[in-house]
């Protein structure tokens, strides 16, 4: 069966990562989460005592970063994110990251370095790569796209069980309210904004178990790899 490119788009805590996760583990391929990779950079950003509005200081710190997925050695389906040769999955995940990474993101120079990077790991195929541009910018020829979705409640409600698993505790309220902030920038920005590619397919996750979003992909990756 042909090895294809599956491009996962949507908004935040649409359950990107862990389909994505799910899918490749399930067809034998590469899992790129890309938004760990822009997490990665507004990590270092933080570190820096760089405002994310500094936009020329922030394009610099670009230029000498680094940023790699690597397949984790303990763990068929996982990977550790590096950033300039030193693991920070976790730390990549903390709210403070969350708060300016979008800012970070659109910066050009950041986000040349990802696409750059990004394809080439997704060159000749065999990979599920998500994030919020990949079927629109980074693989527009991608063979499957998909375009997750959830009610933002729903989706506050996942962020909230993440962090909670990481002993951190933010109520509902506040982030919902963080979600429909990041929807707005990420949707209205001028640089490769959030938006569904005019030929993936839309899929409505608030209802469905994580296996049946995944077996849903599955199902369609096997029909274009045939």
């Amino acid at each position: 069966m042909k090895k294809i490119i599956i491009a996962i788009d949507g908004p935040a805590a649409s359950g990107k990562s862990t389909t994505a996760k799910l899918v490749a583990a399930k067809l034998g391929y590469l899992h790129i989460d890309t938004g760990a990779m822009y997490r990665a950079m507004a990590l270092k950003v933080l570190r820096a005592d760089i405002l994310p509005t500094d936009t020329h200081a922030i394009s610099e710190l670009a230029k000498s970063t680094t940023v790699r997925l690597v397949k984790n050695g303990t763990s068929g389906t996982g990977i550790n994110v590096e950033l300039d040769g030193v693991e920070v999955s976790d730390d990549i995940r903390l709210p403070e990251v969350t708060g300016i990474v979008s800012a970070v993101s659109i910066v050009p120079e950041v986000r040349a370095l990802m696409v750059k990077e990004q394809r080439a790991m997704g060159n000749g195929g065999g990979i599920v790569l998500e994030g919020r541009d990949i079927g629109t910018v980074v693989f527009p020829d991608a063979e499957l796209k998909i375009y997750l979705k959830a009610e933002t409640r729903e989706r506050a409600r996942r962020r909230q069980r993440e962090l909670e698993e990481k002993s951190i505790s933010i109520s509902l309220d506040e982030l919902e309210k963080e979600i429909v902030e990041r929807d707005t920038i990420d949707s209205g920005r001028a640089l490769s904004p959030l938006r569904k590619a005019a030929d993936a397919i839309e899929l409505d996750t608030t209802k469905l178990t994580i296996d049946e979003q995944v077996d849903f992909i599955v199902k369609r990756a096997s029909e274009r790899g045939e």
